[in-house]
């Protein structure tokens, strides 16, 4: 609820980062995955944001623990592509984001009504440790890139969502990458799982990961935390550090009559090559054993 004061609040932050790679990193639910947190105990699990004037936005934000969580939600009211975004949020409160050239860098001040629950100074504390989390996220991408993927399956989305799932397919549609690949684990909400397959020697070789969400038949987001080398798992050291964080993420939705499955993922630059290559093979391979089920 708006403060009967009309009292607002603003933080700020200076990024050495151009304004539209600033707006693509703020706006993009797959980078707000990221960034859109307090503090490391909490987490935001999944992020709509349809970037139009009228448009909604939806950021689901908890704890990691699973104890709390709650809906940050608004209508975009005006769109200035680069340069400004105002909302107004569920409760009735005003927010604008603004992006300001800075020499080399841009920098960011949002402003919005406080609310009549927690005190100002408590508020402006919280706002301004999100947007130094997005500070810390967007100085630490110089090694990586977002890669997007989709294809268009003939067949509902319950039926894709449990074939890319299920132990056998899944074996089948991730061969492209490694003929052994394979998962051990649990797909549900916070569980640990491994990927992994065995190299030309016979050493098995993965990640080790956790499902930061898995909402049937719309979304699944893999949250990569250690790897695996020679059968062992590694979850600290330079290694780890190209990974650590890093999110593979699945989008499910439905394009003239036919079940669009989108991926979003991080690559460090020495695998996107790779991935460029291996990701829409292995794309096709799922949308083959779709089909012809």
């Amino acid at each position: 609820m708006k403060s009967p004061d009309n009292i607002s609040i603003t933080v700020t932050s200076k990024i050495k980062l151009p304004a539209p790679k600033i707006w693509d990193l703020w706006t993009t639910p797959h980078h707000i995955l990221h960034w859109n947190q307090a503090s490391a105990d909490w987490q935001t699990t999944t992020a709509e944001n349809d970037l139009r004037k009228g448009g909604k936005f939806c950021y689901r934000m908890e704890s990691k623990d699973g104890k709390y969580g709650f809906d940050f939600q608004g209508v975009h009211t005006r769109i200035r592509e680069y340069e400004a975004i105002e909302s107004l949020l569920g409760d009735g409160r005003n927010l604008k984001v603004k992006f300001s050239p800075a020499g080399d860098s841009t920098e960011i001040t949002e402003t919005f009504d406080a609310e009549t629950v927690n005190s100002p100074e408590l508020q402006k504390t919280g706002w301004q440790a999100i947007l130094n989390s997005f500070k810390k996220y967007a100085d630490g991408l110089e090694n990586t890139k977002h890669l997007h993927f989709e294809t268009e399956i003939a067949g509902s989305i319950k039926k894709v969502y449990k074939t890319m799932l299920e132990d056998k397919t899944y074996r089948e549609w991730t061969s492209v990458f490694n003929g052994t690949s394979h998962y051990k684990g649990s797909w549900q909400k916070n569980s640990r799982i491994l990927f992994i397959g065995t190299d030309e020697k016979g050493s098995e070789g993965g990640m080790v990961s956790r499902i930061k969400e898995n909402i049937e038949n719309k979304f699944i987001s893999i949250e990569h935390i250690g790897i695996i080398k020679n059968g062992r798992e590694i979850l600290c050291g330079l290694e780890v550090d190209k990974w650590k964080g890093s999110l593979e993420n699945y989008t499910f939705f439905t394009r003239k009559g036919h079940t669009v499955i989108a991926v979003d993922i991080d690559a460090g630059t020495d695998f996107i090559t790779y991935f460029e290559e291996t990701w829409p093979k292995s794309l096709l391979k799922l949308k083959e054993i779709c089909e012809r089920q």
